[in-house]
């Protein structure tokens, strides 16, 4: 399958370059009184010349959907294949993209084909129209506009709209400088890039007034946000024209001079395709800096309007460096960090928890994605929502970077996440392997091979990693952010139907409720005097603690749970296994995934059963949640991570002496007050619960297996087999 996969690769690889980059500038029209006529071009490489694309609009689509609207995309094929995607544009007959590509083509005899589609979700995609750029007749070194009518080879006289281009057709000779400068992962401009200059922080409060699209008068709405390739999904608030959102998240600010927040409400229908509310945009640049500006905008193509709160603040310290230039060694810069994250700076910045460093050092024995039996692998160091990359290294299977990677810290509960891919230059990258590392299991300015894993972090994969990494952190701040929420990822995986994944949630929901059942039946055995010295010691404990009982004793008794299980492990008298149950359905999980992969094509029927599917999936979910919720507390308990049960002794011991020293009837007054003067003081406060944001960072038994660290084989490191084969 590699070898297939591999050879198919070599042969996109050939036959052209495909390059898709949000943020390059557009380019300005220029008038070339030279330009060289394209009625007889030289004969040339494969690759020769650069074709970049401007997609600017469209007008007058034809309507597809019910509503008598479109939602419309645009497809651009060479050769047959495809070779850019522009974004769905909802509702809209005549849609503005201003999106931007760049193709390498091999003649420009070939020429370009163009399709639009309407996005119908869950069924088969309508065709608007087609048309054809004819290359040849561009005149080369001078951007031209192309309004390219669209036509329906089947309905030749039906006018379906046109579309807007803007095309720069020149040879590769010149345009290498540029095209080097674009490169998505090798040049010094796009590492550049990659650092984000500013942090724009969001909070969506509520909604007023908005269009009722369900039946009954109401709408289940929520939000919808992107700047650039970031994107953000609020949760849904069901029946209501009025919903109170109260979310929190920010995005990365690329461009000194801001960006546009695109932003769109939707109403939720379970089994059909979710309704338009509206939409409306940010215009950061004209918001100033270091400064929260409330808005209340109102939405176009659609009734009411949004409130948001939004700040602009400066870049966080984020960087990519050389092995020379390691802050960390710099005995300054040291101090400089460290004291910054001092105890006597805790309520300095409570968002800025700590520092991370991490150098990329190399990988040895990777897969051969390649059918030369190489690949050309980089990787991508990932931590929440900051992604940075290193260069490529071609045809190497042993590859090195020696670069640094830092980050800020605003949860220590954090993972990292390192990634090998293999480049291939006209699709996605290939997956090499990753690797999970929790930032609280870092042993600082240790150098460690990390066996690289399988997407699901079940098992191993070929290879390992090279990393040393370095955590500096004040745990106040961190103790602190624990009991607040989480910050959510903006990429995630959709989740899908998956046979295995059902029983896997089954059967953990399962094990969690038959731990309550089973210690039912101990209490009812006692009941029963199935063992009478068992059921004689329960009766004189139940005498005693009702005779004597008090408040404080409810948190004492989870506190003595904590203490005797550490006293076991600290002990070495625990005698849990590891558990291989959910490490075996994992493997199982993963096996189907294959499958699924292979015969996605052949079950594109469960694509129309939709509604079934929802269903479906809502189930998995929940079974997930409480399974997880089971699992988080009993690992709480257990010591899984000692530092988040060091936080519960501290907690429990401050609960325990409060119900000691104050009486129940103080402890409610002030509870009771701060419930009902919390909006009063901070209109804009985000809703949490502390209990649960704490227990959100104690990982499941899933996210155990996929963060447990592998052991390398010795037998199969490179370096040893070196050593004993010199020759």
């Amino acid at each position: 399958m590699l070898a297939r996969k591999a050879l198919s690769n070599a042969h996109r690889k050939g036959l052209f370059h495909f390059i898709w980059h949000w943020a390059m500038p557009a380019p300005r029209k220029t008038t070339n009184s030279g330009g060289t006529s394209n009625a007889d071009f030289p004969s040339a490489d494969p690759g020769m010349y650069q074709l970049d694309i401007t997609l600017r609009r469209g007008q007058h689509l034809a309507a597809r959907d019910r509503g008598g609207t479109s939602d419309p995309y645009v497809k651009f094929k060479l050769g047959g294949k495809e070779v850019f995607r522009s974004k769905t544009i909802h509702k809209n007959l005549n849609p503005v993209w201003e999106e931007k590509a760049s193709i390498l083509i091999e003649h420009p005899r070939e020429p370009l084909y163009i399709k639009v589609f309407d996005y119908d979700f869950g069924l088969q995609d309508d065709f608007i129209g087609s048309a054809f750029l004819d290359l040849t007749s561009l005149e080369l070194n001078r951007q031209t506009d192309v309004t390219l009518s669209l036509k329906d080879p089947h309905y030749p006289d039906h006018d379906l709209g046109s579309i807007l281009l803007s095309v720069l057709l020149a040879p590769r000779e010149e345009q290498r400088e540029v095209f080097q400068s674009q490169s998505l992962r090798l040049s010094d401009l796009h590492r550049k890039s990659q650092l984000w200059r500013g942090i724009v922080s969001v909070t969506l409060i509520e909604g007023r007034e908005l269009k009722a699209m369900d039946a009954n008068g109401l709408s289940d709405p929520y939000v919808k946000f992107r700047l650039g390739h970031q994107k953000y999904k609020s949760k849904i608030v069901p029946k209501t024209l009025n919903p109170q959102w109260r979310e929190q998240f920010d995005f990365h600010l690329y461009e000194e001079r801001g960006g546009i927040i695109d932003i769109t409400v939707w109403d939720k229908d379970a089994g059909k395709r979710d309704d338009f509310i509206g939409r409306c945009q940010v215009d950061l640049s004209t918001l100033s800096k270091e400064q929260t500006h409330k808005l209340e905008l109102p939405l176009e193509e659609g009734e009411g309007l949004l409130v948001l709160l939004v700040t602009l603040t400066a870049s966080a310290a984020v960087s990519i460096s050389d092995l020379s230039a390691n802050s960390l060694e710099d005995q300054r810069e040291r101090e400089e960090i460290l004291k910054r994250y001092s105890p006597l700076r805790i309520f300095h910045n409570l968002k800025d928890v700590g520092f991370l460093q991490v150098k990329v050092i190399r990988a040895e024995a990777l897969m051969a994605a390649d059918v030369t039996g190489k690949s050309d692998p980089f990787c991508v160091v990932e931590l929440n929502n900051d992604r940075l990359l290193t260069h490529t290294v071609y045809k190497n299977l042993n590859p090195e970077w020696n670069k640094i990677f830092t980050f800020n810290i605003k949860d220590i509960h954090s993972v990292l996440e390192v990634t090998v891919y293999d480049e291939d230059r006209d699709r996605s990258a290939d997956f090499l392997g990753k690797v999970a590392i929790p930032l609280l299991s870092i042993q600082n300015g240790e150098q460690k091979a990390y066996v690289l894993k399988n997407k699901q972090l079940t098992g191993p994969t070929k290879g390992v990693i090279y990393l040393e990494i370095d955590v500096i952190f004040n745990a106040v701040k961190a103790s602190i952010r624990t009991l607040m929420p989480k910050e959510q990822k903006y990429i995630e995986e959709e989740h899908r139907l998956s046979k295995q994944l059902l029983l896997r949630n089954f059967i953990r929901m399962k094990r969690c409720v038959m731990v309550l059942i089973n210690a039912a039946y101990y209490v009812n055995s006692c009941f029963d005097w199935d063992s009478p010295p068992r059921s004689l010691a329960a009766f004189l404990l139940f005498l005693f603690v009702v005779w004597n009982f008090e408040l404080y004793m409810i948190p004492l008794v989870f506190l003595l749970l904590l203490a005797w299980n550490y006293f076991l492990i600290v002990s070495g008298k625990d005698n849990r296994q590891h558990d291989t149950v959910v490490e075996d359905m994992l493997e199982d999980e993963e096996e189907e995934d294959d499958r699924d992969d292979k015969d996605s094509e052949k079950k594109g029927f469960m694509n129309k059963l939709y509604a079934i599917q929802e269903v479906c999936v809502s189930v998995q979910n929940v079974l997930d949640e409480v399974a997880s919720f089971g699992e988080r507390i009993k690992n709480t308990f257990n010591w899984t991570v000692p530092f988040l049960s060091w936080l519960a002794i501290v907690a429990l011991s401050v609960f325990t002496i409060i119900l000691y020293f104050i009486p129940l009837r103080y402890i409610v007054l002030v509870w009771g007050i701060n419930k009902f003067t919390k909006k009063l003081r901070s209109p804009y406060a985000i809703d949490n619960n502390e209990l649960l944001d704490f227990l959100s960072r104690v990982p499941s038994d899933v996210q155990v297996v996929q963060y447990h660290e592998l052991k390398q084989d010795p037998s199969h490191s490179p370096s040893k087999r070196k050593k004993n084969n010199p020759g």
